[in-house]
């Protein structure tokens, strides 16, 4: 069967690019992408997929029914919104919508989600099981996920399959990471509240500038002194607004920031533990604050039998020369993990990188793929489902 999903796979390439380009031109922002739905309902209708439109508002859900016994339904998740860029490629398929921009691969992702179908439906007569192809809204602002559950895609799910793109892994290759692949992420937003006065006489006043800066820097020195070196945390205040002149001493200053970690007890401890920082700092100048601790979205534990059986899938259709074992996780963000709290699942890195040229990173306005991704993608991932139908007990 692996030689029949290689071949299809390959047949499919030209259609697949065609199909990416298309998407990476007509880019569309989270819970906007209307447009983007449409077109991915129409590719699995014309393939035989039944497809599901509005389901987490604007995400589109496709079903295959395996001929077999096996009634287990195998979730295989791709997202589809772009982020606020201006795209500065210079390709002939660049964005047509100003300040829009596929830059973190997601018109990758779609399009492979779209090749699995493809190559699947055409061997449904021998298809073991079920599958659902999960094309997300809204992940770059973590929220997507939360709307699909709730809209009840991972109902009766067994088992869910993920993918994300990696400038840094040549075109060919995927990359496999048992484990924790990427971080917990929370917001905080903070606001110091001190008493306006002349910037000539500050010490009629209470500096919420200055306090604000000492805040800063203690919960930066103190993530080196307190925290377990070996449970990373890395806290950014990525945002700062506060004061009215520049002879006035600013009464209040907002903070708005993002808090990232991988081990779940440091997780748990972490908004108490910057709220104890902020209140002695504020405490010792005589500021008072208020500060708001907001839970994201957990970091994506993959499952140990998944991830084997995803490295075993790549290993047999790529080579081993072709698939690297990640030796450390990152401290990005994945709204998949939300998919792990109703089924186990695993996500790889799918390499996207050149190697005749530089690399961008993702989110950059130049980034750019390596097109023979995409089948790389598609070969994996439904060699996975297939195997995934053999091997799993139920």
């Amino acid at each position: 069967m692996l030689s029949r999903i290689q071949e299809l796979a390959a047949t499919l390439a030209p259609r697949l690019i065609e199909i990416r380009r298309h998407i990476h031109s007509h880019p569309e922002l989270s819970g906007q992408e209307y447009q983007t739905a449409t077109y991915v309902a129409g590719v699995l209708a014309s393939c035989g997929v039944r497809a599901i439109e509005g389901v987490g508002k604007t995400g589109v859900i496709g079903e295959l029914k395996g001929k077999n016994n096996d009634s287990r339904w195998l979730a295989i998740r791709t997202d589809m919104d772009a982020l606020p860029i201006q795209e500065r490629t210079n390709l002939e398929f660049a964005s047509k919508n100003p300040g829009l921009m596929h830059a973190c691969g997601h018109d990758i992702h779609t399009t492979v989600g779209l090749g699995v179908a493809m190559v699947l439906s055409q061997l449904e007569e021998k298809l073991p099981g079920n599958v659902r192809f999960l094309f997300q809204p809204a992940e770059e602002i973590a929220q997507g996920a939360r709307w699909m559950i709730a809209d009840g895609a991972m109902q009766d799910v067994d088992g869910i399959l993920g993918v994300h793109v990696f400038p840094t892994i040549p075109g060919g290759e995927v990359g496999i990471r048992h484990g924790a692949l990427t971080a917990a992420a929370d917001d905080l937003e903070l606001i110091v509240i001190g008493e306006s006065g002349h910037g000539a006489r500050p010490h009629e006043a209470i500096d919420a500038i200055w306090i604000a800066s000492q805040v800063i820097t203690t919960l930066q020195q103190a993530i080196s002194r307190t925290q377990n070196p070996l449970r990373p945390v890395v806290l950014t205040i990525g945002q700062i607004s506060g004061g009215r002149a520049p002879n006035v001493i600013a009464d209040r200053v907002k903070l708005l920031g993002t808090v990232r970690s991988l081990h779940p007890e440091t997780h748990e401890n972490l908004p108490a533990w910057i709220e104890n920082i902020v209140s002695n700092v504020c405490q010792a100048y005589g500021a008072s604050y208020e500060y708001t601790y907001k839970r994201g979205v957990p970091g994506v534990q993959n499952d140990p039998k998944l991830t084997q059986l995803v490295e075993s899938a790549a290993l047999e259709s790529l080579g081993r020369s072709n698939v690297q074992i990640l030796p450390e996780p990152s401290l990005g963000a994945e709204d998949f993990s939300m998919y792990l709290e109703h089924a186990p699942g695993t996500m790889f890195r799918l390499g996207v990188g050149f190697k005749d040229k530089p690399n961008h990173p993702l989110h950059h306005p130049q980034f750019e793929v390596d097109e023979s991704s995409i089948v790389t993608g598609v070969v994996t991932l439904a060699a996975a489902a297939w195997k995934y139908w053999e091997t799993v007990e139920s």
